[in-house]
């Protein structure tokens, strides 16, 4: 076991993160968490059945008594101030690596979903304790990146899963962007979410992570974040932005849930998402989806925009609709592309309305773009 400030002075000696005051100001709550997980009890963990996603087919588990646990961190900040990061090297961190998961919140959320309608259709009385208990099984400290609740299918049942997890032993450490009474704010039904705001205040700390410095603009902001032609020169350039943004993270496929379908961002890391333009523009996804991807992203990479024309009149329309999605929702877009956003689309019918997406795409490469998070309540 190490500690979460050894391996950020680790970091900032190597070069890799610059120090900043209001990190460094919460790295002890951190370690913290670590040495009270070390010294808390824990009962020897049951062999689990398969990997960790055998949880969504569990059967009926006999009760567990309450155990107890170190108390969880949640760790609230504006958009990049480092939050991810930080949940990195609690990971790396951990005393227990192999029951430890990092995960952003909403990908976990969709395999609890999953589980509870598997527990449902075993006609389960209580279809959230099974699932929760196989978590706990397999799982003691959870690391979550971006906790915000936009659906009310988790909002109704967060607070059972959690009181659950916490009562079994699970530590629990999340990042976000909002102070925990804003979770959920101005949702459908959100007194019934109002019991896990007070759940959260009783079994975790609640810390601000207060800086000035926005590190995703200090490395994006004033360089260059539109390469073109889409070329291997480009390809390099958008690599080493990626490698700089996610701190060498290997980019890992993340699942959107979108109204029962799954939209995937072939490669996500530390809230910065990538994809080809076909994989986001040459399927039939609609706003819902694009809106969806954009409250999941801080930054979007886009390779290969192609020129736009008749030809290739439906992806034309999608991408249209994909910037206007992430300009609202003031997500950082970087971009290989044919050509200058002025000269993307030129001709045929839709290249008069295109004027529009193409201004809000030379809007979105000043280097001020994106430093006020929308509200996502």
């Amino acid at each position: 076991m190490g500690k979460v400030s050894e391996l950020y002075n680790q970091r900032v000696s190597e070069g890799r993160i610059q120090s900043d005051a209001a990190q460094e100001a919460v790295l002890p709550d951190l370690d913290r968490v670590l040495d009270d997980l070390a010294a808390a009890p824990d009962a020897a963990p049951e062999k689990p059945r398969s990997a960790w996603r055998a949880f969504l087919g569990v059967g009926n588990t006999a009760p567990a008594s309450p155990k107890p646990g170190a108390q969880g961190l949640y760790l609230w900040g504006g958009v990049g101030r480092g939050k991810s990061m930080l949940m990195d090297l609690m990971a790396e961190a951990a005393p227990d690596r192999a029951r430890t998961r990092r995960v952003h919140f909403h990908e976990f959320m969709q395999e609890i979903q999953a589980g509870l309608e598997a527990a449902r259709k075993r006609h389960e009385q209580d279809a959230v304790k099974p699932v929760a208990m196989e978590v706990a099984r397999q799982v003691r400290l959870l690391c979550f990146d971006e906790m915000q609740i936009t659906d009310i299918a988790d909002a109704m049942i967060v607070g059972r899963l959690f009181q659950v997890l916490f009562d079994q032993g699970v530590v629990v450490v999340t990042t976000s962007n909002r102070k925990p009474e804003d979770l959920y704010k101005h949702g459908l039904n959100r007194q019934l979410f109002l019991p896990f705001i007070d759940l959260i205040r009783q079994r975790m700390q609640t810390v601000c992570l207060d800086s000035e410095t926005d590190h995703r603009q200090g490395r994006v902001g004033g360089g260059q974040v539109w390469f073109t032609p889409a070329d291997a020169e480009a390809r390099a350039a958008m690599d080493a932005i990626w490698d700089d943004l996610t701190s060498g993270a290997a980019p890992e496929p993340h699942q959107v849930a979108v109204r029962g379908r799954q939209v995937e961002l072939p490669a996500f890391a530390n809230g910065v998402g990538r994809s080809g333009f076909w994989e986001l523009c040459g399927r039939p996804l609609g706003p819902a989806d694009y809106l969806a991807l954009a409250r999941e992203v801080h930054v979007l990479m886009i390779d290969g925009i192609p020129r736009l024309s008749m030809s290739n009149y439906n992806e034309a329309k999608r991408f249209v609709t994909l910037i206007d999605a992430i300009y609202e929702a003031k997500v950082r877009l970087i971009a290989s592309a044919a050509d200058e956003p002025e000269q993307l689309y030129n001709e045929g019918e839709g290249s008069f309305e295109f004027e529009r997406t193409a201004s809000r795409l030379r809007e979105m490469q000043d280097a001020g773009w994106g430093t006020q998070p929308p509200d996502q309540g």
